[in-house]
């Protein structure tokens, strides 16, 4: 629809590129073999051995809630970036296990969920256990779920649009969908998954000028 929509268009962040139809269904078999064989299992489990939580009787201020989405996002950006940094420096979990999410240099928002299982389970292990660790309210939980599962497909939508976290969220301090978009053309640059600060510190940050650059 982007290409048919000049409005839209005009914030591809590679207009050249576009998804093929067999990447689109290698994505769409990856995704239903994963939420089959991983999610649908893990869910179940869940659900089976973990014992009912009564809904609390109130609500968490907003305040809360926003620091609570913001604590989540901030640990698991922490924990990603050590874990994505190590699967690119290390070539056999590279090769093993993260390789297949690099098939594509042009990112699209199905590629998502383009992820080996091993990745897919550590990520939604973080995800699910991160607000139990800092004890959030039930709804800061669902919150950050919703929250962290938007970032994460705008990072790969391809398109930089006003309204994108990046933009909203000033000084740099969030990576969003351009800085993430050069990390799938350079590998070796923008692991963390949200904000810059962790690339920053290990010299690992770039900009979307320096793919332009080295092009």
């Amino acid at each position: 629809m982007g290409e048919r929509w000049p409005l839209v268009q005009q914030f591809k962040i590679q207009p050249s590129r576009r998804p093929t139809a067999s990447t689109l269904l290698h994505c769409v078999g990856v995704t239903l073999y994963n939420h089959v064989f991983l999610v649908l299992p893990a869910s179940v489990a869940q659900w089976a051995w973990r014992p009912p939580v009564d809904l609390p009787d109130r609500a968490p201020s907003l305040l809360e809630l926003i620091a609570g989405v913001i604590c989540n996002l901030l640990l698991f950006d922490f924990q990603y970036f050590i874990w994505h940094l190590l699967h690119h420096r290390i070539r056999w979990l590279y090769v093993t296990f993260h390789a297949i999410h690099h098939n594509y240099s042009s990112p699209f928002a199905l590629a998502t969920q383009c992820l080996g299982g091993w990745e897919l389970v550590t990520v939604g292990f973080w995800t699910t256990l991160n607000p139990v660790i800092l004890r959030c309210h039930l709804l800061t939980t669902w919150t950050f779920m919703v929250v962290h599962v938007y970032v994460s497909i705008e990072d790969h939508c391809g398109y930089d649009f006003p309204w994108s976290t990046s933009r909203l969220i000033p000084f740099g301090i969030y990576g969003g969908p351009s800085k993430h978009d050069v990390h799938h053309q350079k590998p070796n640059t923008n692991f963390a998954p949200h904000f810059s600060h962790w690339d920053k510190i290990f010299g690992t940050h770039a900009d979307f000028s320096f793919c332009t650059a080295m092009k």
